[in-house]
């Protein structure tokens, strides 16, 4: 649900990047963050324990329009992977405008990607979210590696919704950006209506 701050005339908008560990949620925010311009964007927060990192930073674009006369400000989260971060999963999710769900393409992380989406919409049914009515894109991350899924297999078992969806390959941004904009331009729609 976004944020309005009238006295800023901006909309606050969350961007939650959900995924296994490891499957390239970190990798993607770091490229987003490296490639906007310095004066539209916050600082980038990292909140790291032993084994996993949560990144966290918001910015305005600029080439969104004005939703209604407000600008707006996106913040971008990641979550842990891990199956011990459960909780810290439920509560960044909360309050989410818009998802990215980051498979790993590897074949031996397939059932990591299908335990961490069944926790994704627990965790949406949990909090009250819509899950047909939150905008969700889809990633393919790690296409460059060895023993990958085919794209087709990914869809019917990640993708059942026909929701947009992009392979990439996120420490070299292939396919990082367009992901992003996808996400973004789902959410403003949304935010039109």
């Amino acid at each position: 649900m976004p944020l309005i701050n009238f006295a800023t005339k901006e909309i606050n908008c969350k961007i939650v990047y959900y995924g296994p560990g490891l499957s390239g949620k970190t990798a993607n925010i770091k490229w987003i963050y490296d490639h906007i311009r310095p004066e539209n964007k916050g600082e980038l927060i990292t909140l790291a324990t032993e084994t996993e990192r949560t990144l966290f930073f918001d910015f305005v674009p600029i080439e969104v329009a004005t939703v209604k006369g407000f600008k707006v400000r996106f913040h971008l989260y990641t979550t842990p992977g891990q199956i011990i971060y459960k909780i810290s999963r439920k509560l960044i999710l909360k309050g989410v405008d818009g998802i990215v769900f980051v498979a790993d393409s590897q074949e031996e992380r397939h059932d990591a990607n299908l335990d961490t989406l069944d926790d994704m919409l627990n965790n949406m049914k949990e909090l009250g979210i819509k899950f047909e009515e939150t905008p969700l894109v889809f990633q393919y991350n790690k296409r460059d590696l060895p023993n990958i899924l085919p794209v087709e297999v990914l869809r019917k078992d990640l993708n059942r919704w026909n929701y947009p969806d992009f392979e990439a390959i996120a420490i070299r941004g292939v396919g990082v950006i367009e992901t992003f904009k996808e996400i973004t331009k789902l959410v403003v729609q949304k935010l039109k209506k």
